[in-house]
């Protein structure tokens, strides 16, 4: 099944004006963005509001990790602003992950469990006592979070693949840390390319700093639509 990648901007930045300028400026371009933790910390529940007037769809990414009992009530909050999808950290568990799912059941908010973040290296595992080898750990949450309801997962594009097989089709699958060629890694370290991540199956890709840095980001963004089309 040949997949087109949908381009999610992550809107990076420190207060509400600047977000909407961005949103204002390359909608309906990009038609999803992001609102992580540093956005929704400053400006709250009115950003996710706001955008959707626009006309965009937000991913809420505040990876909801904690007891069950909080996961699903945060899940219920965060149905009530009809974002498009929302993540969980599946850390969290299968418990936690059922509540989550059994509370969304019936909406059209997808819930996206969150595997291994993209800065995480594979000494890092081994230093924890975690026996898998980094792409093992992220098909074990993979499996884990289909098992629990989960609609889909967020991961590398180098795991994405073998999720891809052992899952099947009809699993969301999102990626962070994609760079365009020639760009430098930052923070993240299993990064990989647009081009990369529509090979290897993706439904969504998360792209920020390189849109938001860029002198041109209009052209930044073509680019990357024309390498995932």
């Amino acid at each position: 099944m040949k997949r087109t990648a949908k381009l999610i901007l992550a809107l990076d930045v420190d207060n509400y004006q600047e977000a909407l300028r961005w949103v204002n400026r390359l909608y309906p371009r990009i038609k999803i963005f992001k609102v992580g933790l540093q956005l929704y910390t400053a400006c709250g529940p009115k950003i996710i509001q706001d955008i959707r007037k626009i006309g965009a769809e937000v991913l809420l990414d505040l990876k909801f990790n904690d007891i069950p009992n909080t996961m699903a009530h945060a899940a219920k909050e965060a149905l009530k602003y009809k974002v498009a999808m929302f993540t969980v950290h599946t850390l969290s568990g299968p418990e936690a992950l059922k509540k989550v799912a059994h509370i969304c059941q019936g909406h059209t908010t997808k819930v996206l469990g969150v595997t291994l973040l993209t800065s995480i290296c594979p000494h890092f595992l081994k230093d924890l006592g975690v026996k898998r080898r980094l792409p093992g750990e992220v098909l074990y949450l993979a499996k884990m979070a289909k098992r629990c309801g989960l609609d889909g997962v967020v991961c590398s594009v180098q795991e994405a693949r073998a999720i891809r097989k052992e899952i099947g089709e009809n699993f969301i699958i999102l990626s962070p840390g994609i760079r365009p060629a020639g760009l430098a890694k930052a923070d993240q370290k299993r990064v990989a390319t647009p081009a990369q991540a529509k090979d290897a199956g993706i439904d969504y890709i998360v792209v920020g700093r390189p849109i938001i840095e860029a002198k041109e980001p209009l052209k930044v963004v073509e680019k990357i639509l024309a390498e995932i089309k």
